[in-house]
């Protein structure tokens, strides 16, 4: 099935406020989309001649991971100069005729911003690092050593080891949450903070639609440096780190989550009120108070818009009651706020691997996703269902991975290139050698081949997708739990004119009967899926949903 795209441009052009909610956004990692200028890495043009792919899946948005100047260290989340388009990607001039072209395909572009920390080599840095009394001296976190020499404090890094890292300059340590070559910026000085928001309205001028940020709950470290307590073992969880990493040890009560940070984020959804339409979504780093958190930076409409933490993002795949206590505790907390939920992203095992899914599993987990109360997150690939690809350590490119090999083999996995067509051992991404191996396995699950057949996985996202976008409940409506167990959950999304979805999903190997709520339902027979409807009720076969609908 071949797709033809058309879209009004007036569509994303239109200066609605609440486009946000319920849209279904695609992120895009650069350097693994299309390589256009035989460099083996993906670039801006790339994405640019991939449009129409997106624009066919029916989404809202496109995220694209970090394009900006960078050493490439942690491949463009240190950040050198925020102003500009890193060579390896493409200009600035290609930027704009990336959000030229996506706007005339109805599609609203959102860029990673990456302001708690950046490059070791950026401006402000070498600044700051060079003496005790510059202009920029306090706009990193800089602090005296112990009495023995040793670092300020137990702060630890995602990365490993300690979040302090020595200058010989300064002769102090400055904190480094991730690698030591990424210092994080000090929010308490208030030119940080205005330098910051001047970056965002740069790129607000230039047509961008929105901002995912990164590590949102970083922005803001304990100012007296304190120490982080111990975690108990038994709530040591793995997902904000990996299990190897003794990050997970400590309760991050001091080197981030800070209240402080509430007032800076009001600063910045009142510079985005500024222009219409436009939004942000934060990535909240945390797994022991990710929820709290989310409902405290989206609450109300002064804050940051939507928010997404790693409930879904976690190692182990979600039964009925995990995502029955996910959903209600978010009601519960954040009844005011707003979620963004994502299956997979570039810094976790695609989860098709990580929960082990067959392809029909795989279709009921996104039909489950696509009909949460939030907005959503697909990453690249994802609509053709491809799994963790294998990278020997040889070709980790994955600073993570090197360090913490084989226990924990990095995130290259997730980010291996797009496979576009069957043609040649690259699959249409290069012409060259790329800078990740594309999976061989991948190869058979290329666009090309998917698009031309009705049934394949590529296609059921399309359908879902549009399932979701005709139905205003399920953008926009609230959630009502019906039923949940470990093999099932249910629940209903009512939309503003008292319209209903009922949703039900068989997460299990073996056919479910479900309870229907009261009321006069009737089956959705748009939805790519199938169920036995009977006088005495329904039975979902193995990995099905059913979806039905009341009117008033």
């Amino acid at each position: 099935m071949n797709l033809a795209v058309s879209v009004e441009p007036e569509k994303v052009l239109a200066a609605d406020p609440d486009w946000w909610r319920g849209a279904v956004i695609y992120q895009i990692y650069p350097r693994s989309y299309q390589d256009t200028n035989g460099d083996g890495v993906g670039d801006l043009s790339g994405i640019i001649h991939r449009l129409p792919h997106i624009a066919s899946l029916g989404v809202d948005a496109i995220w694209i991971s970090p394009f900006f100047r960078s050493p490439m260290l942690d491949f463009g989340y240190d950040v050198s100069n925020y102003r500009d388009v890193d060579p390896l990607f493409g200009t600035l001039g290609d930027f704009d005729a990336l959000i030229h072209r996506a706007h005339e395909l109805g599609l609203k572009v959102m860029i990673d911003l990456v302001l708690s920390h950046s490059s070791d080599q950026h401006e402000w840095f070498q600044e700051s690092r060079s003496s005790r009394d510059n202009p920029k001296s306090n706009w990193y976190v800089w602090a005296d050593a112990k009495p023995d020499g040793t670092p300020p404090n137990n702060w630890l890094s995602i990365f490993g080891g300690s979040a302090w890292e020595w200058d010989g300059e300064r002769l102090q340590y400055y904190l480094h949450n991730f690698l030591k070559e990424q210092p994080d910026l000090n929010f308490h000085e208030p030119e940080v903070q205005d330098a910051l928001l001047d970056v965002t309205r740069f790129w607000l001028e230039r047509g961008v639609d929105g901002f995912r940020l990164d590590t949102i709950n970083f922005y803001i470290h304990d100012k007296q440096l304190r120490d982080n307590p111990v975690c108990p073992p038994e709530d040591r969880n793995a997902s904000t780190a990996p299990a190897v990493n003794p990050y997970n040890w400590q309760l991050h009560l001091h080197d981030k989550n800070q209240p402080e940070n509430i007032a800076f984020l009001e600063r910045y959804r009142a510079l985005l009120d500024e222009y219409p339409g436009k939004t942000a979504v934060g990535e909240v780093g945390d797994s022991q108070m990710g929820m709290q958190i989310q409902a405290e930076y989206t609450a109300g409409d002064d804050r940051i818009h939507m928010c997404y933490a790693f409930d879904f993002l976690a190692p182990e795949a979600p039964n009925g009651t995990m995502v029955a206590d996910v959903l209600t505790r978010f009601e519960d907390v954040a009844s005011d706020g707003w979620a963004c939920w994502a299956f997979s992203n570039h810094d976790v095992v695609r989860h098709a691997s990580r929960w082990n899914l067959g392809e029909q599993a795989q279709r009921l987990y996104a039909a489950l996703l696509l009909s949460l109360r939030g907005s959503v997150c697909l990453y690249q690939g994802e609509e053709l269902g491809l799994t963790e690809a294998y990278v020997s350590y040889e070709e980790l490119q994955d600073p993570y991975g090197i360090r913490f090999w084989p226990k924990f083999k990095g995130r290259d996995g997730c980010r291996t290139p797009i496979p576009w067509s069957v043609d040649g051992p690259t699959g249409g991404f290069t012409d060259v050698k790329p800078w990740l191996p594309v999976a061989m396995e991948h190869l058979s699950r290329a666009v090309s081949e998917q698009d031309r057949d009705d049934r394949s996985m590529l296609n059921f996202y399309r359908e879902m997708v549009a399932f979701r976008q005709a139905h205003e409940p399920l953008r926009n409506g609230a959630f009502e739990l019906v039923d949940s167990g470990d093999d099932i959950v249910s629940f209903i999304r009512t939309g503003d004119n008292g319209d209903r979805v009922f949703c039900a999903f068989n997460m299990s190997n073996s056919a479910t009967a479900i309870r229907l709520p009261d009321g006069d339902w009737r089956q959705d027979m748009a939805a790519p899926f199938s169920a036995a409807v009977t006088d005495k009720g329904v039975t979902l076969p193995p990995y099905q949903a059913y979806f039905a609908q009341q009117s008033l």
